[in-house]
């Protein structure tokens, strides 16, 4: 299935009329020139772009201040040509808090080639139907969208995308949540690791839940997701169970060596294998938790001198609670009713991390 997805973006790309360069720096490059430039002279505020700005397109000063004094005002026609950008983003439904947004982050759109950078991807997005409040939000939040290249990267990404999804409407959803799907080869990555995932038995509901809240983890190499799924299944987490998924997705975010730390940083703690084993099948997202926090909630509990770690081992989930803003208030008021013999006795761990806010 995904191969045909894959075939049919790429006749679409090669049959798309819009042409464009991808003509944006590497980023560390860029950042490089900035940095060496504001370290010899500190860059001066163009007041004309700042007034076009300001007065005619009604940016705030704070936003029009600081993409005026990123962009450099060479000739008239640079600011008519400035001016004559600003007016097509409103025209395509562009608001001005979303414009101020993008400049703010991205001002060197102003000064790219309107007709090779920006309306050919504008008119993308309106070819595919996409409304024009989607439109603008999805590249407010992503601006360097504008940079990719349209037929190697944007149109087979939205196309793939919507071939999955099946509406222009529910695509808008994802990319306004990430900007993750644009920025590679879903053909092939997404594609295939979703199809892999429905051969394994996956629940669609599981799969568009992971797409929703943890894209990244879709766009691994298929090779990787194929060792995430071996790998959950030998820790003896059912495919069938709700935690199958979010193993995946925990495993996704580490590397090899970052998977070992982890087991270590549990055992050091306390946790035998069979703990580590029972605890990954029940709660899988426990292992997303930082060596830091485990170490700080052990300590604190340690020195109520009512709670030992043993007590979290028994209920691991209890690692997933805040440190500063559950455990410490609770134990320092159970403290204090303590010391004015107002309590007795403590509650017990599971208590302790369950009693609601």
């Amino acid at each position: 299935m995904f191969l045909q997805i894959r075939n049919n973006a790429v006749h679409f790309s090669k049959n798309y009329s819009l042409r464009t360069r991808n003509s944006h720096f590497p980023f560390p490059l860029r950042s490089l020139v900035q940095f060496y430039s504001k370290s010899r002279v500190e860059k001066q505020r163009s007041p004309a772009i700042f007034e076009l700005l300001l007065h005619k397109h009604n940016f705030c000063p704070e936003a029009a201040s600081q993409v005026a004094t990123c962009l450099t005002l060479t000739r008239l026609k640079t600011l008519e040509k400035f001016d004559s950008t600003l007016s097509f983003f409103k025209e395509s439904g562009f608001s001005n808090s979303q414009l101020e947004k993008m400049l703010k982050y991205r001002p060197t759109l102003l000064s790219a080639n309107p007709d090779k950078v920006i309306k050919p991807k504008i008119k993308l997005f309106q070819d595919l139907n996409f409304s024009s409040q989607d439109t603008a939000e999805i590249i407010t939040n992503d601006p360097d969208i504008m940079y990719r290249s349209l037929n190697n990267r944007v149109v087979p990404s939205l196309l793939v995308l919507k071939e999955l999804l099946g509406s222009s409407l529910e695509v808008a959803k994802v990319l306004k949540i990430s900007g993750w799907f644009l920025k590679f080869d879903i053909g092939k990555t997404m594609a295939p690791n979703i199809e892999f995932l429905k051969n394994c038995g996956i629940a669609v509901e599981q799969i568009s839940w992971l797409m929703y809240t943890y894209p990244r983890c879709l766009l691994c190499k298929p090779k990787s997701m194929i060792k995430f799924v071996g790998r959950v299944d030998e820790m003896g987490i059912s495919r069938s169970s709700k935690m199958f998924i979010h193993a995946i997705r925990v495993l996704s975010s580490m590397t090899d060596e970052t998977w070992e730390h982890k087991l270590k940083a549990f055992k050091n703690l306390g946790f035998s294998d069979e703990d580590i084993v029972e605890t990954f099948r029940k709660a899988p997202q426990v292992f997303s938790v930082s060596e830091e926090k485990m170490k700080k909630l052990k300590e604190i509990l340690i020195a109520s001198g009512k709670y030992d770690f043993s007590c979290v081992i028994s209920h691991p989930t209890s690692l997933i609670c805040s440190v500063e803003n559950k455990y410490k208030p609770r134990l320092q008021v159970l403290g204090v009713l303590e010391s004015r013999n107002l309590i007795n006795d403590w509650p017990s761990f599971s208590g302790l991390y369950k009693m609601p806010d």
